[in-house]
């Protein structure tokens, strides 16, 4: 019975889909000026040579032992440079994060990050944030999830994206002026505290005339009309027969703590995908088209890997490389419960555990 259903859904849905002028962009945000949609927008990429190196940086984080007033986090930050399709350095830090619940302060519950590398390298550590900086009232609108208290699982994570910032500012001391430092995602903060660190790096970027930038693997955007954004300057491009890679400028923001220019880019003529794109604004309007080619021209050149190919291979690597899997992290949780024991404190952590597990308990029951 269920059948039918389905393709009466498809049916409606179609013509709600299909059967619709593109419209405009529509990004809301202060200072934000949109440019209508028209084929005179592309920009095509013309393939060149270039000194440049680009810059990746990611992160990546999971759970170890978790209650609802406390989570024991594993978390890595990882960077890397390259030139062309060739790595030639990297960098990768790894440490521990407690974020736990304390008490009232006023008439709201406050939450509080801790960290430890397990290392006196000074490396490490100034890729840390500082831990005053992670102290969130439980109704901070920036860590809710509309009108629901923070669930401390998704504060937890919020030291490992400070750490990326500060990573990233540290690793510009590795490159070379008129270098690339992307990051994995927009330029955009969303947590209090967070707009130090992205200043700090913006400011510092700036200062060695390195170009910062960020490409999202996925956008929520839609155009006036109610349809994705990617798919509908995709659409566009189709119908006007550009084939080979471009760029796309849709929107400038002149916010302080969005202050980019924004694009859509295509990196290969082999490939569907589209992604979002966004440079420091600052230094990109101080460029010339040919400048503006040559860097769209050496991350192409970086994203001909047949495993995604369009998408910028120094990113993969960047993701592979911070990202801690569920297979290692039973390793990781044996120590950390090891510990416990070992502390005499094992029950009293328990019995928060247990507020939380019920739900993996019957996953396993189920199975």
């Amino acid at each position: 019975m269920i059948i039918p259903g389905a393709r009466k859904l498809i049916d409606r849905l179609i013509p709600e889909v299909s059967d619709r002028e593109i419209g405009d962009p529509h990004i809301q945000g202060e200072d934000i000026e949109v440019f209508p949609s028209k084929k005179e927008n592309f920009r095509l990429i013309n393939k060149i040579e270039s000194p440049r190196d680009i810059a990746f940086v990611d992160g990546g984080n999971l759970e170890l032992i978790g209650a609802p007033n406390f989570s024991i986090q594993l978390n890595r930050v990882y960077g890397a440079k390259w030139h062309n399709d060739r790595r030639i350095m990297s960098n990768k830090i790894e440490f521990f994060s407690a974020t736990y619940s304390t008490s009232l302060v006023g008439d709201q519950i406050q939450y509080k990050t801790i960290f430890e590398s397990g290392t006196n390298n000074i490396n490490v550590k100034k890729d840390l944030p500082k831990e005053d900086d992670l102290s969130f009232a439980a109704n901070d609108r920036s860590i809710m999830s509309g009108n629901q208290v923070a669930d401390i699982s998704r504060v937890s994570s919020i030291g490992r994206r400070f750490s990326e910032w500060t990573s990233a500012t540290n690793l510009i001391d590795q490159l070379n002026q008129n270098d690339i430092l992307m990051i994995d995602g927009t330029l955009q903060t969303n947590f209090t505290n967070e707009s130090k660190y992205l200043s700090n790096l913006r400011r510092k970027a700036r200062e060695n005339d390195v170009i910062l930038c960020g490409l999202s693997k996925t956008s929520s955007l839609q155009t006036t009309t109610g349809l994705s954004l990617l798919g509908s300057i995709n659409r566009l491009a189709e119908e006007n027969n550009i084939e080979r890679e471009w760029y796309y400028p849709f929107a400038v923001s002149t916010a302080t703590d969005h202050d980019v220019m924004i694009f859509i880019i295509k990196l290969s003529r082999n490939s569907d995908r589209i992604f979002r794109f966004e440079v420091d604004r600052r230094t990109f309007e101080e460029l010339n088209d040919l400048q503006i080619n040559e860097i769209f021209s050496t991350i192409m050149r970086n994203s001909n890997d047949l495993s995604f190919i369009g998408y910028p291979y120094g990113l993969i690597d960047a993701d592979n490389m911070a990202r801690v899997s569920y297979d290692e992290s039973d390793e990781y949780r044996g120590i950390i419960t090891s510990i416990l024991s070992q502390s005499g404190e094992a029950k009293e952590f328990l019995r928060h555990i247990q507020a939380k597990d019920a739900h993996d308990i019957l996953n396993m029951i189920l199975k």
